[in-house]
């Protein structure tokens, strides 16, 4: 078993060297004595109308009431899946993370739309399958998953007895059930007390009780000698926190355990607060800002709420730069610009960006928002995320009354996260990084772009496939998808990058009035790359790319490769064509240095191919002959050429 444990994790929990900036905003708003002079009681803080209330959840619910009660109906025979232990056991076994997550999901599916339609409809209809859903799940050993559960003492992935764990799905849960559990306990006293009570009494013993009694949750940052410059977080710290916050201001009785408990999740919120950059940018992708800044952003609003607006940060840039990142990613028609294993479609939580845009004052994310929500992007209602649920419905109308926009910027630069976007006005736009590698997420990519032209994909970052075992351990840089061979990249030497905090860019530069990014990223290979300057310069009808290199020795031809979205035509000598979409592009190169080859990559993963359908391709550039110094140039322009 031990070969297989999830290393936990070179770049999701591995501590990085990091510029970490000691904010601590939040504990500068408040200590903990005035902390506990602010808190205020559920029954004042909580803004949704209580459950007897019809005439509040009609307001509330609106236009979507017959949606809701309708998403309950189907519901209301649904045969609670029983999930096993050999369901958790073959996530060791096998490697399948979804053997277990499916059926819990379903389960979790069917009890949010039950919840929502008795909101919605108040007449007692889907109250027996929401107890049933309740109990079923109080039942269960553990809430979390068994990708998660490797942190127990046993290092296995069956939950243990005498150990409880605190992750994103336990979290989830016990905030959703937090909220079940505060408009219902009434209505489940009416059936029988015990129901209720066990589900207060399951929450306390899950979430509640194991956050005051620990410090060690890798996620907290907390409790360690380390020195704060080596403390690493990411998206786990905002998204636990916020779940432990609502679990304790809906179910906490004790108003000095309450106090201690908020102002615990502050100092550990602060720890992320200080580990994000100030440019704001997510070195997880646009994929994981949900998660992250999203997360942040909820975790900050109930905070807010709870104090009545006394203890708040959405001032500070940091928070609104983290924000704005999102709509500055979207390139267009639902393509987003992805690093690491981020993917790249998608866009974004409509409700969830608007609310963000309003709370920072931002216009730029709620005329995003609301291009989203007029393009087709619905908001989530069906999650396990009860308050994100809700605030969606709460923000529906004025929603749909902003008028929308997507950021005319022509560039959006991230000097510290090294993220550069470059958009000119015949239809391209560029994304490139420099960065490390040893990111939260992280893909062996320092140097690598995107490219795409009329919001159509030409040159592309694939992503990511479903994620197994093998994803988060030691083995993930055998994953193709995660090789720098397998990004817009060169080959040094024929050796692709190499995994660590080591190796990274160096010398990384934008320049605004040239529109141009450059950076070195021999760092980021072996010894002996000497050099290697690339440089990518976009102009109002082209994009060139250029490199610049000096080796210490040649063992092997250098080979530029390319990851393309449609078949590249390299008939034509110095020509590679590439058309699709009802866009043309054309790459030339000098064909007396190389000679070039396309390998088509199959797509039999379901979340690539969901994306870019059943097969991509590499085209790579062989270089004729070794140097130890030289340049190369590519220069793409729109259309094709004969």
């Amino acid at each position: 078993m031990n070969k297989y444990i999830v290393t936990i994790l070179m770049l999701l929990f591995s501590f990085v060297a990091h510029a970490y900036i000691p904010r601590n905003l939040l504990q500068k708003k408040a200590g903990l004595e005035q902390l506990s002079s602010v808190l205020l009681q559920p029954a004042q803080w909580v803004k949704y109308p209580s459950y007897s209330d019809r005439a509040g959840w009609d307001a509330l619910t609106g236009s979507l009431k017959k949606e809701l009660i309708a998403r309950g109906e189907s519901n209301l025979s649904y045969e609670w899946k029983i999930i096993k232990a050999t369901d958790y056991l073959e996530y060791e076994r096998s490697g399948s993370r979804v053997t277990m997550e499916n059926p819990f999901g379903a389960n979790n599916a069917a009890l949010n739309s039950l919840v929502f339609a008795e909101l919605a409809e108040g007449k007692g209809r889907f109250l027996d399958q929401i107890i049933n859903g309740v109990w079923y799940t109080c039942e269960m050993s553990s809430w979390v998953l068994p990708a998660h559960l490797v942190v127990q003492k046993t290092r296995r992935s069956l939950p243990e007895f005498n150990e409880q764990v605190i992750d994103l799905t336990s979290g989830d849960m016990g905030s959703f059930l937090s909220w079940t559990w505060y408009f219902f306990h009434d209505e489940m006293n009416k059936v029988n007390p015990v129901i209720a009570a066990k589900l207060y009494k399951t929450i306390q013993e899950r979430i509640l009780q194991p956050y005051l009694s620990r410090n060690d949750y890798w996620w907290m940052a907390l409790g360690n000698d380390k020195d704060e410059k080596e403390v690493f977080v990411n998206n786990w710290n905002p998204w636990c926190n916020f779940n432990v916050l609502t679990c304790f201001l809906l179910l906490e009785k004790n108003a000095d355990t309450l106090s201690a408990a908020v102002y615990k999740t502050m100092k550990s919120v602060d720890k992320f607060l200080n580990y994000v950059k100030e440019d704001g940018a997510c070195e997880e992708g646009p994929s994981y800002w949900p998660h992250a800044a999203g997360k942040l952003y909820d975790y900050l609003q109930l905070l807010s709420n709870a104090t009545n607006g006394k203890v708040s940060v959405f001032n500070a840039p940091v928070v609104k730069n983290l924000g704005e990142y999102i709509a500055r990613s979207y390139v267009g028609n639902g393509w987003v610009v992805n690093f690491a294993d981020a993917s790249a479609k998608g866009g974004g939580n409509p409700g969830l960006i608007y609310r963000y845009g309003v709370a920072v004052n931002s216009t730029l994310m709620q005329g995003f928002a609301a291009y989203l929500s007029q393009n087709g992007n619905k908001d989530e209602v069906d999650s396990r995320d009860f308050f994100r649920a809700i605030e969606n419905l709460s923000s529906f109308k004025s929603l749909q009354q902003t008028p929308p926009a997507l950021c005319e910027d022509l560039f959006s630069w991230y000097p510290e996260t090294q993220f550069c976007y470059m958009k000119n006005k015949t239809g391209f736009f560029f994304a490139a990084k420099g960065g490390f590698n040893n990111e939260s997420h992280n893909h062996n990519d320092v140097g690598t772009f995107s490219l795409y032209l009329n919001t159509t994909p030409v040159f592309i970052d694939a992503g990511v496939g479903t994620y197994t075992r093998e994803t988060f351990s030691s083995r993930r840089y055998e994953i193709w998808t995660m090789q720098s061979n397998y990004h817009n990249l060169p080959m040094i030497n024929g050796l692709p990058q190499l995994f660590g905090s080591q190796y990274r860019a160096k010398n990384v530069n934008f320049d605004a009035g040239k529109m141009t990014f450059a950076l070195d990223i021999s760092g980021a290979y072996n010894a002996s790359a000497n050099r290697w300057k690339r440089t990518y310069r976009l102009s109002n009808d082209e994009l060139v790319i250029e490199d610049h290199f000096e080796l210490t020795e040649t063992k092997a031809p250098n080979q530029v490769n390319f990851l393309a979205w449609v078949k590249p035509d390299i008939s034509t000598r110095g020509i590679v064509n590439l058309t699709g979409n009802g866009e043309q592009a054309c790459m030339k190169y000098d064909a007396a240095l190389f000679e070039p080859s396309v390998d088509v990559i199959t797509l039999t993963d379901i979340r690539l191919s969901k994306v870019w359908g059943d097969e991509i391709y590499r085209l790579s550039l062989k270089a004729k002959k070794q140097q130890s110094k030289g340049s190369y140039k590519f220069t793409i322009k729109r259309g094709a050429v004969k």
